[in-house]
């Protein structure tokens, strides 16, 4: 955990970065969740740092997480991609676990695409789809704004009625229909974890509106917004939650089943940050 301010936390890791890469500023971010990694294969890199050489960064302790910084290019789009995340459930202090988020925000970045891995609720719903998210619920019992704020990264008490970009995810949706690429929407509700979630918790979770469960993405998309980010969702379903289908949860096997589908994710995150206004 780190102890020293957050703003003073960020500066120190733009620092080391500017170094590596000069003047190179990204305008898109992307954090990938898991099982999706592979993703950054596509980069063209610039500068990779793994977290344990950047200061203030903790290690990854979740299996598809592993654990780099990238910068680079996907075509002429100049990015900054987090390869593994951080989650409340493997102890981080919320200030480490979007600190990868406000680094961004101050390297350049305007928008940010998040990705997990998640359970589907929704009924309809089939391991191996896509959900656009539309809006969350944030169930993990705490806010990574919480404490003092630090004007540097934005306002005391951001809106988040619109906490992920319509126009964005508009977008994405369009760049899914040209590539006949099936998509659903849903709202993303996340818990703080590592258990998997009671029969009689995804009854609820249903009732409140939720389509799709997770561990992880509602932090970071908090803290982007918090810092005037642009934000894109999308939850790779990787099986029926807990009670659907009467089968145990075993994290190896969300890891399958999104590895199956990431082909069809990295076309799909490519093609649309070649295309972001």
């Amino acid at each position: 955990m780190s102890r020293i301010p957050a703003a003073q936390a960020c500066a120190d890791v733009c620092r080391v970065i500017r170094e590596k890469v000069g003047d190179f500023s990204p305008e898109i971010g992307v954090v990938l969740g898991s099982g999706l990694g592979n993703f950054a294969s596509r980069i063209e890199v610039v500068a990779q740092l793994a977290y344990a050489d950047i200061p203030h960064f903790q290690p990854c302790h979740v299996e598809g997480h592993s654990g780099n910084l990238i910068l680079g290019r996907i075509g002429k789009r100049r990015i900054i991609c987090q390869q593994g995340r951080y989650h409340y459930y493997e102890g981080h202090d919320p200030q480490d676990i979007v600190l990868p988020i406000r680094v961004m925000s101050q390297m350049g970045a305007k928008s940010l695409l998040v990705s997990n891995a998640a359970g589907g609720i929704n009924e309809g719903f089939e391991a191996g789809d896509v959900m656009l998210i539309r809006d969350h619920i944030n169930f993990m019992g705490m806010n990574p704004l919480r404490g003092i704020n630090a004007d540097v990264f934005g306002a005391r008490f951001p809106d988040m009625t619109f906490a992920y970009n319509r126009e964005l995810g508009e977008l994405m949706l369009n760049v899914a229909r040209e590539n006949s690429i099936f998509m659903r929407e849903g709202v993303y509700l996340a818990v703080s974890g590592p258990s998997y979630e009671t029969p009689a918790e995804i009854n609820m979770f249903r009732t409140l509106g939720a389509d799709a469960v997770g561990m992880s993405t509602v932090p970071e998309v908090i803290a982007a917004n918090h810092a005037g980010m642009r934000v894109v969702g999308l939850s790779c379903i990787a099986n029926a939650a807990a009670g659907m289908d009467n089968v145990v949860l075993q994290h190896e096997d969300v890891n399958e089943v999104v590895g199956k589908a990431s082909k069809q994710f990295e076309e799909l995150v490519e093609q649309w940050i070649q295309t972001v206004p």
